[in-house]
């Protein structure tokens, strides 16, 4: 009996999404950060064993659309709400319920429905059974976990619940294949990630990556980028003092880069100003979105 399926992973921003999807696959495929509303993409991970098949997927936190990248963000959602097999429903154990509780009737499942209370590492044991207790009760519970996916804690338990429920079914993708993104994809994630990292307040949310050359050489690969900003003025903020700053970009993200091709890479990157390409349908379909 095999059984394969789409599990995917829903919540507010910040929950710690990505970080669960990553620990569950062993490999880095999704970008984290601090920030809240890292991810913009449906991102999906497979994990392959004797006899299933999970493909896990990371989708943007839970928000109202301000912008259409936003409204983009939240199809995503509905189209992952729509093809899930089983949902996760991811809970920061350090915030309050009701909020992620009212997110999570308003989905109307209609599939099995895993919650998990993920950073337990963070929080008093009292605490966290009181919150176990709440969701227990709810209709769209069919099982209630605790997890740290940045401490890798109880995530067996996670596996094991989520193969109580998958369906009977033959693999969906081949099965020495981890995700089914182009590469491109996650180089641009890399360097975007790295914007979040060293940028402050609001720039990274106007900012965005675009992979314009992507060659693989004997002894390296060459990547060209350029990072898109919402204004000329934002172009210097990218730049810093005499390029400090997207030298700091560049050497961080190209370090991040080489861990997950291996290999060694020669990142040469740009700064372009696109007014309000957030709102714009023609930028965010060339970006991806």
């Amino acid at each position: 009996m095999y059984k394969a399926g789409f599990v995917n992973i829903f919540g507010k921003p910040n929950a710690g999404k990505s970080t669960l999807l990553n620990a569950l696959l062993g490999e880095k495929l999704a970008i984290t950060s601090s920030k809240v509303q890292t991810t913009r993409h449906r991102i999906k991970g497979f994990i392959h064993g004797a006899d299933y098949q999970i493909i896990l997927s990371d989708t943007p936190g839970i928000i109202d659309p301000t912008y259409k990248l936003h409204t983009k963000m939240m199809q995503a959602v509905k189209n992952s709400l729509e093809d899930a097999d089983i949902a996760i429903l991811l809970i920061d154990a350090r915030k309050e319920v009701e909020e992620s509780h009212t997110i999570f009737s308003a989905l109307r499942l209609k599939v099995p429905a895993i919650v998990v209370l993920n950073k337990i590492d963070a929080v008093k044991p009292p605490q966290i059974e009181q919150k176990k207790l709440f969701f227990s009760a709810q209709k769209y519970a069919s099982q209630v976990l605790t997890i740290s996916a940045l401490k890798q804690m109880h995530l067996e338990e996670l596996i094991k619940s989520i193969l109580l429920f998958l369906p009977e079914s033959q693999p969906f993708y081949p099965t020495d294949e981890l995700t089914d993104m182009p590469t491109r994809f996650f180089v641009s994630e890399l360097i975007r990630e790295q914007l979040y990292n060293l940028l402050d307040q609001e720039m990274p949310y106007q900012t965005t990556v675009l992979v314009r050359e992507f060659t693989e050489k004997t002894t390296l690969t060459k990547i060209v980028a350029d990072i898109i900003v919402q204004r000329e003025s934002q172009k210097g903020i990218v730049l810093g003092e005499r390029g400090s700053m997207i030298k700091k970009i560049g050497s961080a993200a190209r370090v991040e880069i080489e861990k997950f091709l291996d290999r060694k890479v020669f990142l040469e990157l740009f700064v372009k100003a696109r007014p309000n390409w957030r709102d714009n349908d023609l930028y965010l379909k060339e970006y991806g979105y």
